[in-house]
């Protein structure tokens, strides 16, 4: 099993974000069980997966197109969560944290970026 891309702090950060979704949009109205609470875990997943999918690929080319892929998909997060706390489905201080994990994920995104563009 292929499992290099587990050594990514983005892959890293991107699971620990993951987890936190998971874990606040539990609290979500039952209500949202299918709206935004689906969307929010779909997207956060889709950072994850497109990060492995990526790093799975044979060519640097390939992995930088998941890399953008991925952080398209942190850009929908973090506004599905700011609708989510206009919402009032969970408090602004779990919104601050959530987002602090968005905004370190994307740092390590742009960077894994940035060494590929400097690879290729």
């Amino acid at each position: 099993m292929i499992q290099n891309y587990r050594k990514l702090i983005a892959w890293q950060r991107g699971m620990d974000l993951a987890e936190a979704i998971y874990r606040v949009t539990a609290e979500f109205p039952s209500v949202e069980r299918f709206g935004l609470s689906r969307q929010l875990r779909r997207a956060a997943v889709s950072v994850i997966s497109n990060i492995t999918e990526g790093r799975g690929r044979r060519s640097t080319k390939d992995f930088k197109r998941f890399v953008d892929i991925a952080y398209g998909s942190l850009c929908e997060l973090e506004t599905q969560l700011e609708l989510a706390e206009r919402l009032d489905f969970f408090s602004k201080e779990e919104r601050q944290r959530t987002l602090a994990l968005v905004s370190e994920t994307g740092r390590l995104l742009n960077g894994l970026r940035r060494a590929l563009v400097s690879r290729s």
